[in-house]
């Protein structure tokens, strides 16, 4: 049975200990992809690094995150291009809308995530997309680069029905990860009603542990706890959940 991790910071300080622990143990459960988002300039060399150092299992994308946007977007912007224009990378990822924090540079933000989704559709890349207390809007502003081909995956996702059918309208996929096993998060019944051909795997860790290891660092190989938990619920085996969503990433990402 084959999973694919398709949203993991493996690169990130949190895993400067046992960087290759982790990575043995992802492999070990089945997790032979792993799929690294970018988040800005500071972690580029550390993210591909890991590519260098597990090629076929570590694949890194390119962009800026939200979150990282700034005063100084535009030179961040401008780094992201470059290495768009020299190397092939998965993604366009992650990118997005997050105001949950700060909505000081929204405008930017805005800038920012129009831009790197017109570089993926030039590039014929999937986005993969970061949206926090900012689901419509970034819904929203995906709408007519979809309309143009654009594909992606909604990382992360926990939001309503109606947000997951608009999601899927457009053809782009939504990122189920640990905040699926947590108790109040309402997150099965917004995919009751959602195909599981719709669905992609993820951890989006050393974030959002999955029961039974929330509270802890999480990391790929609790993968399988997600998938489990997600076969349960659509009433699925975990044979037939891990392919499905296998599949899907593997379209998602051309590999």
């Amino acid at each position: 049975m084959l999973l694919i991790d398709t949203h993991t910071h493996l690169y990130v300080e949190e895993f400067n200990e046992d960087r290759d622990a982790v990575v043995h143990r992802a492999i070990a459960s089945g997790i032979t992809k792993m799929f690294l988002p970018a988040i800005d300039a500071a972690t580029y060399s550390a993210m591909m690094d890991m590519e260098k150092k597990y090629p076929g299992n570590c694949i890194s994308m390119m962009g800026l995150h939200p979150c990282s946007v700034n005063e100084s977007v535009n030179n961040a912007l401008q780094i992201v291009e470059e290495w768009l224009n020299k190397r092939p990378f998965a993604a366009v990822g992650e990118i997005g809308l997050d105001f949950y924090w700060d909505k000081t540079f929204m405008r930017q933000q805005y800038q920012a995530f129009d831009l790197q989704m017109q570089w993926a559709l030039e590039k014929k890349l999937p986005i993969v997309i970061h949206t926090r207390n900012a689901m419509q809007e970034t819904i929203n502003r995906v709408k007519p680069f979809a309309q143009k081909g654009l594909t992606g995956i909604f990382h992360c996702f926990s939001g309503s029905y109606e947000s997951a059918k608009q999601i899927i309208d457009m053809d782009f996929m939504l990122g189920i990860g640990g905040v699926l096993t947590y108790k109040n998060a309402g997150l099965p019944a917004a995919l009751e009603k959602i195909p599981v051909e719709h669905m992609v795997l993820e951890t989006d860790a050393p974030y959002l542990t999955p029961v039974p290891f929330r509270g802890k660092r999480n990391e790929s190989s609790y993968l399988q706890y997600v998938a489990t938990y997600l076969a349960t619920i659509k009433s699925l085996t975990l044979e037939d959940l891990a392919a499905i969503t296998t599949a899907n990433a593997e379209k998602i990402f051309h590999v």
